[in-house]
């Protein structure tokens, strides 16, 4: 059966689309507003941190998936090399990293232009190919802080192998 055919209330906001979700799949979560929710899903790397908020002022649904990362300072370079390499690689979404929060993140914005609905199926699918792209490219971060693999090398790692489940 189908996320959607759960609901069957027309017009529901968003982040109640998302709330109910996160409950199906028994998500921790925590409804910080009537525009934005926050929770945990768990993946094999990492627990991530995954905030959604809804303006209706330009009627896009944000999504912010992050994991603690601190590298040395002379890493960064690297890094932020991988980090052009990665999004490279993804048809959706970019990764960034937020050296004064000490974040890997990684962002979205599902565009609803027009007054159309969000579905429980895209936001489903945002979350899940969030959680799936952090999982995937998560060791090829590590390798390149940690194990002073070189971008192309700890790429490899990323392509060769599916990690993780959302």
């Amino acid at each position: 059966m189908a996320l959607s055919e759960h609901f069957f209330q027309e017009d529901l906001h968003p982040i109640d689309i998302v709330e109910h979700l996160a409950e199906h799949h028994e998500w921790d979560f925590d409804r910080i507003a009537d525009d934005q929710i926050a929770m945990a899903v768990e993946g094999q790397w990492r627990t991530y941190s995954i905030t959604l908020a809804w303006s209706g002022y330009d009627e896009t649904l944000r999504m912010v998936c992050t994991f603690e990362m601190e590298p040395p300072e002379d890493k960064l370079p690297v890094l932020y090399q991988t980090l052009n390499d990665v999004n490279d690689q993804c048809w959706a979404g970019a990764f960034t990293y937020w050296a004064e929060q000490k974040l890997m993140v990684y962002r979205y914005g599902l565009v609803m232009a027009g007054g159309q609905g969000v579905s429980p199926d895209q936001v489903d699918t945002l979350i899940r190919a969030a959680v799936l792209s952090a999982e995937r490219f998560y060791p090829a971060f590590q390798l390149v802080v940690w194990g002073d693999r070189s971008p192309k090398d700890a790429l490899q790692v990323a392509i060769a192998e599916a990690y993780g489940r959302a």
